[in-house]
């Protein structure tokens, strides 16, 4: 392996680099097309090739294109040449994924666990049962390249670890990226779960960027992609914070930030159910309250249809400024209030077409999640394997092959 020495990478590095990660985007799948795309000569293109084969980073098959003579060669990225680890945190459980450099799920599980015994409890049963899935498969824990952890609060993005989080008590600051570097040995990205979600949101065939993701559950954010496909976090993290914006109605309902008339305080799915006196779910049934509030929306409860409207309606006058901001070509709804898809839809939609000009609504498609409760995980997929792509993770690969 060239190495890079003491003043940086060497020329050959450069476009070993290169050509990987020209593989890796699918920029160029055949030792031609990289030839032609970056000028390089074809003997260099096919030393840097053999060479990424040799280190089982890269493999190529006959493609499966029908054509006279020899058959062309693809190049893609082996399944063996790593692994990426996501976890996905929610109150009472999480979900859990590895999958292959690519983007492609080798296996998924769920940790049954609330959030309220703290990081650390938390965290040595994920990380433990991710081993396990890891060597069910026959995956090399040594050869993880890059875990992705989201968490359902806000996120210093910089030092991996939430900052305040109402919901998680004890995590406030707890170093998740560097209790789960030491445990894989490997880069690690944290960040809010609602970020996720858009980014998962967002590789649907259907969901143009740039694209405002709402979730609506305990609390309420939103996760905003942009027209490049990257997350839009602010300089601190605290960009899509939305449920603390004050509400136009009801100003006087207190948050449990300590204000009174945020978003979620009135129109959060928790104070939905609230307000109706329906009974929390429970560990044991986690759906319980979800299901209870849609049986009253089937029986057309009067005052289970008149607050999810005006919950509706809140949420709409709030997404409606941030139409005007953001400027978004897809806005999508998800939480468990948006699987009411018409009560939330349409008074989302008629409280933004009210609000909002024209020219930001026009061309605007609002639409309830394609992914549900997978958007999260196959977010932070997305996001593990461009990291493991980046200028930073193909040197790391590249190290450590």
């Amino acid at each position: 392996m060239q190495k890079d020495d003491e003043h940086g990478p060497t020329p050959v590095a450069i476009a070993l680099r290169k050509v990987l990660r020209m593989i890796a985007t699918g920029e160029a799948t055949s030792r031609a097309a990289i030839a032609r795309l970056t000028g390089l000569a074809r003997s260099t293109v096919s030393q840097q090739v053999d060479r990424l084969i040799e280190l089982g980073i890269v493999e190529e098959t006959e493609s499966s294109q029908s054509v006279r003579g020899r058959p062309p060669r693809a190049l893609t990225i082996s399944p063996r040449a790593g692994t990426i680890a996501v976890a996905d945190v929610d109150v009472s459980a999480t979900q859990l994924a590895i999958a292959d450099l690519s983007g492609t799920v080798i296996a998924r599980d769920t940790v049954d666990m609330s959030v309220d015994g703290g990081p650390e409890k938390l965290l040595a049963v994920v990380s433990e049962r991710l081993r396990s899935m890891l060597d069910e498969h026959d995956h090399d824990p040594a050869r993880v390249r890059h875990v992705v952890a989201g968490l359902p609060a806000p996120v210093d993005f910089q030092r991996g670890c939430a900052v305040r989080p109402p919901i998680m008590p004890g995590w406030d600051a707890y170093p998740v990226g560097d209790y789960l570097r030491g445990q894989f040995g490997a880069a690690v990205t944290v960040d809010n779960d609602v970020n996720l979600m858009a980014l998962g949101e967002a590789t649907q065939e259907m969901a143009d960027t740039p694209l405002l993701f709402i979730k609506v559950a305990s609390g309420i954010g939103a996760g905003i992609v942009t027209a490049d496909g990257s997350v839009h976090r602010g300089a601190d993290g605290a960009a899509g914070d939305i449920g603390h914006i004050r509400a136009p109605t009801r100003r006087d309902v207190v948050c449990r930030c300590g204000k009174t008339g945020c978003l979620e305080a009135v129109a959060s799915h928790r104070a939905v159910l609230t307000d109706l006196g329906i009974t929390p779910s429970s560990f044991d049934d986690r759906l319980h309250a979800s299901r209870e509030l849609a049986r009253l929306v089937a029986d057309s409860d009067t005052s289970a249809l008149h607050r999810i409207r005006q919950a509706a309606t809140d949420i709409g006058e709030v997404v409606a400024m941030l139409i005007h901001t953001l400027n978004p070509r897809t806005l999508v709804l998800g939480g468990p209030l948006s699987e009411l898809q018409d009560e939330i839809l349409s008074g989302v939609r008629a409280a933004v077409y009210e609000q909002a000009l024209p020219l930001a609504t026009r061309k605007l498609i609002i639409m309830p999640s394609q992914l549900g409760a997978d958007a999260g995980i196959f977010g932070a997929i997305a996001l593990a394997s461009r990291e493991a792509f980046s200028q930073a993770g193909v040197g790391r690969l590249l190290a450590e092959a």
